[in-house]
């Protein structure tokens, strides 16, 4: 038997392979499916099933395209949702087989409807691990929030009130040397407070995550639901691809990984009203960027600020990167429904610079020179685009909090004809904010490099007392 988490950082999921006598079977894949199959190639196995927790609502799943490739059977917990695509409705306790292992579904609805656990029994017929999906995290349970959105008559009560029940009644009375595998850990939109471990087992989550201790249903629903932020915009988008299927990973690679010469880029650029998407890390982009873009750093949480911060999925995307980061940028686009980048910039932005093509740039400045330039009597609003629950732990006095999450709101906060210096923890949100407002003709805004940590281990600046961000629930 062999059972591996594939976790991705960037997304904070968690992917399973599971094998057993030549039999395989994947948990939430993600889009890009070649390395679960060069896994099982590798094994001489074949990939029997994909089984999905839920509908998920921030990634595309690669269901569909490992099915078509491998020939394997996707299962789905009980759902009244029509699917665009062949698929096992599962009844809750059909079991499954996989070589010499037993995986039974476990019907879970709260997180959504259709939420689903999986119960792996190992070659002797013991329960051996339980695959939680989005139902329960280490730490934590799925918001009840979001299948409301996708669904109509639902309401985060409702869920929450299943979920209450689901827990109860069908997780907890499980044996206590489980093994807990869930879909997510710390970083995801999924939870509120996710550990960073991604495993436990379900003994310690029943002392220790605070949704499994005693309390009535009443008490349950409103500890869920209380502290809840809204979601990121693309999230219904993400379900519905989920439901009725996508174009294959092949296609998209295909359209996206497209050199452009610079004056190829910049006559599609003219001509399709294409996002410019330049993904080098902050400081370099500072120094000098084609012109109107945007800039999420790859080697952040690249695909949850370009799911957050560009609201429709079939917008056309110019890509700028690193050389040879090209295809790896139009994954992780595609992780997250961005299907339609249509090229990338030959050759990067040096390329662009060698022809002497217009350039723009971002003053980037230190807290010192900041302190400098204040004490200079040159005026300016500092602008923290931390979330609002980071900026009320710890905060520069005086300084407005506009978050990066709602940056249509935010911007109403930035005075066009002032001079505004911006923060976020560490510098990566705060180029993305600025380089946004920029494209919308923002142009006196200068970026604080090292974000809070350095403006705090400058001294230079008043700073509020710290308060637990667990408080301000």
């Amino acid at each position: 038997m062999k059972i591996e988490q594939i976790y991705t950082g960037c997304l904070a999921q968690g992917a399973y392979y599971i094998e057993s006598a030549g039999e395989a079977a994947i948990i939430d894949p993600l889009r890009e499916v070649q390395p679960y199959l060069d896994k099982a190639e590798k094994n001489n196995a074949k990939i029997k099933y994909v089984f999905e927790t839920h509908f998920h609502a921030d990634f595309v799943s690669g269901h569909k395209d490992l099915a078509a490739k491998t020939g394997a059977q996707i299962v789905y917990g009980p759902t009244g949702m029509k699917l665009g695509f062949n698929a096992i409705i599962a009844e809750d306790n059909q079991e499954f087989k996989v070589g010499d292992l037993r995986i039974k579904l476990i019907h879970t609805p709260g997180h959504t409807l259709e939420s689903s656990c999986y119960l792996l029994f190992n070659e002797e017929g013991k329960e051996e691990a339980i695959f939680t999906g989005d139902t329960l995290f280490i730490g934590d349970v799925g918001r009840p929030d979001l299948a409301q959105k996708v669904i109509a008559d639902l309401t985060q009560d409702k869920l929450a009130g299943h979920l209450y029940e689901s827990l109860r009644n069908k997780i907890m009375p499980l044996p206590d040397d489980l093994i807990v595998f869930p879909a997510h850990g710390a970083g995801s939109a999924c939870g509120k407070n996710m550990s960073k471990e991604t495993s436990d087992s379900l003994g310690n989550q029943k002392k220790t995550n605070y949704a499994l201790q005693e309390m009535t249903k009443e008490e349950f629903v409103k500890e869920v639901t209380t502290g809840l932020t809204p979601p990121p915009a693309y999230f219904p988008q993400n379900v519905m691809m989920n439901i009725q299927g996508y174009d294959s990973i092949d296609e998209v690679l295909q359209r996206g990984v497209n050199p452009l010469s610079p004056q190829a880029f910049e006559a599609a650029a003219n001509e399709t009203g294409a996002v410019i998407l330049d993904t080098r890390g902050p400081q370099e982009f500072a120094k000098g960027f084609v012109p109107n873009s945007i800039n999420i750093g790859i080697d952040g949480s690249f695909a949850v600020w370009v799911g957050a911060l560009i609201p429709d999925l079939k917008q056309e995307i110019l890509v700028v990167s690193e050389p040879g980061r090209e295809e790896e940028v139009i994954t992780r686009l595609a992780r997250v429904g961005y299907d339609y980048a249509i090229g990338y910039l030959e050759g990067g932005f040096q390329a662009w610079q060698a022809e002497g093509r217009e350039v723009d740039s971002v003053t980037s400045i230190t807290p010192e020179e900041l302190a400098d330039r204040l004490s200079q009597g040159i005026d300016g609003q500092i602008v923290d685009v931390r979330k609002q629950s980071e900026y009320q732990s710890e905060h520069v006095l005086g300084a407005e909090n506009a978050p990066l999450d709602y940056i249509n709101e935010s911007m109403l906060k930035v005075d066009k004809n002032k001079t505004q210096y911006v923060h976020c923890a560490g510098g990566y949100r705060s180029m993305i904010f600025v380089t946004i407002l920029k494209a919308r003709g923002y142009d006196n805004l200068i970026d604080i490099k090292g974000g809070f940590g350095a403006i705090k281990a400058s001294e230079k600046f008043p700073v509020s007392d710290y308060v637990c961000p667990s408080t301000l629930l």
